[in-house]
């Protein structure tokens, strides 16, 4: 298998372990190919043809992974076009707008637990309170610890 044809079933396949994981098909095949790109920015025409579609067909996946805080839109001199590339730190961004979400979840779970008596239900909702209380109290931490293994890996120039 060549370079190229591995990197491309690499794309198709990381691709499909999104759409399996809840990624619409599109947005997923999209930021498969900003990942494996090594151009600095890609445009939905870039998009277009390396996924074998057209311009249109992407715009809507591009919306959705800048909704995500995954890409972001670039200003190229002289393109007309809209550029757009891989944020630097696209996955501490993402989990930050999915950490609302789990705020929001905790909240609703405390006003479950306040609403039921003693029983199983009480359990349930303690224990799913307890799980995400944990996740809030301990991925700050994570966090940090993942940026300061990217800067020294960056600084180092190894791969992991």
């Amino acid at each position: 298998m060549t370079g190229e044809t591995a990197r491309r079933e690499a794309a198709e396949h990381l691709a499909l372990t999104l759409v399996g994981a809840g990624m619409q098909r599109m947005g997923a095949r999209a930021l498969a190919a900003f990942l494996f790109s090594d151009k600095e920015s890609l445009t939905a025409g870039d998009l277009a043809e390396e996924l074998g579609v057209s311009a249109g067909s992407v715009s809507g996946a591009i919306k959705m992974i800048v909704q995500m805080g995954l890409i972001e839109r670039i200003y190229v001199a002289g393109s007309r076009r809209e550029h757009f590339r891989m944020r630097d730190n696209a996955w501490t961004t993402l989990y930050s707008r999915q950490h609302s979400v789990v705020d929001d979840v905790l909240t609703a779970v405390e006003r479950g637990v306040d609403a039921v008596g003693s029983g199983p239900a009480f359990q349930r909702l303690v224990d799913m309170r307890d799980f995400y209380a944990f996740l809030l109290d301990e991925a700050p931490a994570l966090v940090e610890r993942f940026e300061q293994l990217r800067a020294e890996r960056r600084r180092g120039g190894s791969r992991p």
